[in-house]
This record gives structure tokens, sequence and C-alpha cells, in this order.
């Protein structure tokens, strides 16, 4: 099966960097060095723990030590967002061409993508100015991500060759299967869900009440053109996102609630 993507060759090598929320030793990265080696030149930093739903957030309260793992990868005591800032500010001599998030156990889709720090860490790149992709597979399993990884190539292989004029930022959510059953490519808009399920409560051996966050809701809006439909019917999501929050349907109402003159 062919997504449908050239290998093209570039002239100058690309300066990639990877980064994710899983922690600097998620296998999940470590496919994602691995299939796009020889596309460039490319940096690892990524954070020291696993900072699953750490969602945009930067450490301003402590300083971060910065330490390298035996296998080159550099790690730091923060977030993904933090990784990624150091890396672009101070940390390289150079600014990326490109930055890569991932690959994240489980799907970042629909409202997840507020709270996801795969996609934060590709966000921090594009508020940069660094054209950035998060990318995520389908699933808690794990089985494929040899799939995701080969996916993350091909597109930076098409970037490589076709570049945006304009920093872009992707979110890419790959179908836990093998690269022969994929059925393609789906560019999509985010989805929605439901109301999340009741925080659970619990007591610890000292007495005290404890909560955790519960489960997500199920998909509510996972309709045809959304990213949960692509993926569960076996294809590639691909959403493009904005960070521009303003509701503009609203502004004219709320302004003149505030009866304020345009």
């Amino acid at each position: 099966m062919s997504i449908g993507f050239w290998i093209f060759a570039t002239q100058t090598p690309m300066r990639i960097l990877l980064s994710n929320d899983d922690g600097y030793f998620a296998p999940g990265l470590a496919q994602l060095a691995t299939s796009l080696a020889g596309l460039g030149d490319i940096t690892v930093v990524a954070p020291e723990l696993n900072r699953s739903g750490a969602s945009n957030s930067l450490t301003l309260d402590r300083p971060m030590h910065l330490r390298r793992a035996a296998n080159g990868y550099m790690y730091v005591s923060g977030t993904p967002s933090d990784c990624v800032h150091l890396a672009v500010t101070g940390l390289l001599d150079h600014q990326p061409d490109m930055v890569v998030s991932g690959i994240n156990l489980g799907a970042n889709m629909g409202d997840d993508t507020i709270y996801s720090g795969t996609v934060a860490a590709a966000t921090e790149g594009y508020l940069l100015g660094v054209p950035s992709i998060a990318i995520s597979l389908g699933s808690f399993e794990g089985r494929n991500f040899a799939t995701a990884g080969r996916v993350a190539r091909e597109l930076v292989q098409r970037f490589s060759k076709t570049p945006f004029a304009e920093p872009i930022l992707l979110n890419v959510n790959v179908p836990d299967v093998p690269y022969e059953e994929l059925r393609g490519i789906q560019v999509t808009r985010l989805g929605r869900r439901h109301k999340a399920e009741p925080a659970v409560k619990s007591v610890s051996p000292r007495g005290e009440t404890l909560y955790w966050i519960g489960a997500a809701g199920p998909a509510a809006d996972a309709g045809e053109g959304t990213d949960f439909h692509a993926v569960e019917h076996g294809w590639v999501s691909v959403t493009p996102l904005q960070i521009d929050l303003t509701h503009a349907a609203q502004v004219a109402g709320v302004r003149s609630w505030l009866k304020l003159d345009k």
C-alpha cells in the first residue's frame, strides 16, 4: 500500500528537532528517530519524565537541568514546551528547519489536543516560527510504531521537497495497524468529545481524600471529515491547527452586550 508520497533527496541536510511528552526513554521517540535517520541532522530534546497532559505549560518557578543520555538524546527536567523552547531559544546554535513531536502512545484527536503535551511541543515550535508536526499512534497498545514512523518520514520528505510558505502546525494521528493496511491519508478537522467521565475519588492509607481525573468521554462529533472518523476507518488523519483562540463570530455580540460603539 502506498500513501502516495514520493521520496526526494535534499541538497542541504535538514535540521530536525525531535521531542515528545512520554519522556526521552519512550519507544515512540526511539522509533521516530530511527525512521527519520538519514533525512538530515537530528537533535533530540525530550522531557526527563513522562509529562503527558502537560499541555503548553512552561516551567517558570524554578531552573531546569539538561542532561545527555547514553544514546545521545538530551533530556530536560521540564515540560514538552520547555524542551522545544529551550532548544530553539538557547540550546542549539541554529534554528531547526522542522520540529517533530512524538510518536505518542495513544491518539491526540478532538479536544485531546488542548491537553496534549505531544501537540504542545509541536505548538511551541510553531509559535517560534518553525514548521512543526505532532504525530500520535491511534491506540494505547503500541503495536505498530513503525507504521507511524514511516508516515512521519514521508511527511518530512514531502516538506523537504515542497515546504510551506509560512510556518505550519500539523496534528497527525495514525491507526495502530501495519503500514500495508492503511487506507491512505485524509486532511481532517478536529472532532469533539462528550463531557468527561466523573472524577474518581479514593482514600489514601493516611485517610486523605484523593482524586483522579476521570476518563475522557466518548466522541460526540465524530462524523465524516473529523479526525475520529478517519482513524476509526483506517485513514491517517492530518489536521492543520491554528493558535488564534479569538471567537470571531461572537465579537459583535459581545460588543453589543457591553453596549460599546463599533
